[in-house]
């Protein structure tokens, strides 16, 4: 049996990054893990993973390198360090992060500068779906590199979508993060206008129920408004910062689409508020008083 790569996860504590290293730990890969708050990472000692003290060491005796932080300028200064350290005994380089087209186009060129081969894969799901390996995997980069990649993917996701050269990947996850906003700021404004209108908004739960116009998202969300649980499974920060991205591509490719301005305006204006609660917590922007 071939023997497993070795992973370097670099954002090994954040919300996403992790459940993935502790998925790719407990499915036998060799994992050396940073995180910039190091006690974030701790838990994953108890999955067997090596807790390193700078990107450049945990990119040091690694097969492949994944980055999962929050936003471009993260990816990109800590590939910067771990390169200005050393170079990655691996030539691969995962980036799943969200991070939009010119960040994306910025890693591709980081990585011809070193050359490393970026394999661009976008997840799609948030907290309870990392945990629980449930991840839908939107992957981009070389053909020949799919059958080694996918054991990797395998023990994070439940569904590999293979899509094109580097870059494609993060085109689809902006066009899904398109929907997935849309559906979250439908359903606040929804259950703060039927508050306001003086109902019981669980009433609009139940008269979609099981119908055409039925989302489990708008079930679990309208639930989460009700019971006023605002826990992240998503902070709505970085809800604003993937609103902005989609914005941004729109602007590039000429398109007007006054939605998703509108959207990103309300989801910034609760962030400056509410930054760490989940992004179903743009309701408590349009709430009756």
């Amino acid at each position: 049996m071939a023997e497993k790569p070795t992973i370097a996860v670099l954002g090994a504590g954040g919300t996403m990054g992790l459940p993935m290293a502790r998925n790719l730990a407990r499915a036998g890969f060799p994992i050396r893990a940073w995180n910039r708050s190091r006690e974030k990472a701790e838990p994953l000692r108890e999955d067997g993973a090596e807790l390193v003290e700078s990107p450049g060491e945990a990119v040091q005796r690694a097969d492949v390198t994944l980055t999962m932080l929050a936003d471009a300028d993260a990816v990109l200064e800590t590939m910067d360090q771990a390169l200005a350290e050393r170079s990655p005994d691996g030539p691969i380089w995962l980036q799943m992060s969200t991070i939009g087209e010119q960040g994306t186009e910025r890693c591709i060129e980081l990585a011809s500068q070193h050359q490393l081969t970026l394999v661009d894969a976008p997840v799609l799901g948030t907290k309870q779906p990392a945990q629980e390996a449930k991840l839908v995997i939107m992957a981009s980069g070389p053909a020949e590199l799919r059958d080694q990649l996918q054991p990797i993917f395998d023990a994070i996701g439940q569904r590999t979508m293979w899509v094109g050269e580097a870059g494609a990947g993060s085109r689809l996850k902006i066009a899904t993060n398109t929907w997935i906003l849309a559906v979250v700021e439908g359903t606040a404004e929804t259950f703060a206008l039927a508050e306001g209108l003086g109902l019981d908004p669980q009433l609009v739960l139940d008269a979609v129920a099981g119908g055409p116009l039925d989302l489990p998202y708008l079930q679990m969300k309208g639930r989460a408004i009700i019971e006023r649980s605002f826990e992240p499974s998503f902070r709505l920060a970085l809800a604003a910062k993937d609103a902005t991205l989609v914005e941004e591509s729109a602007r590039r490719h000429d398109l007007e689409l006054p939605l998703l301005r509108t959207i990103r305006e309300r989801l910034e204006q609760g962030a400056a508020e509410h930054p760490d609660e989940d992004m179903i917590a743009t309701y408590l922007t349009s709430a009756p008083a």
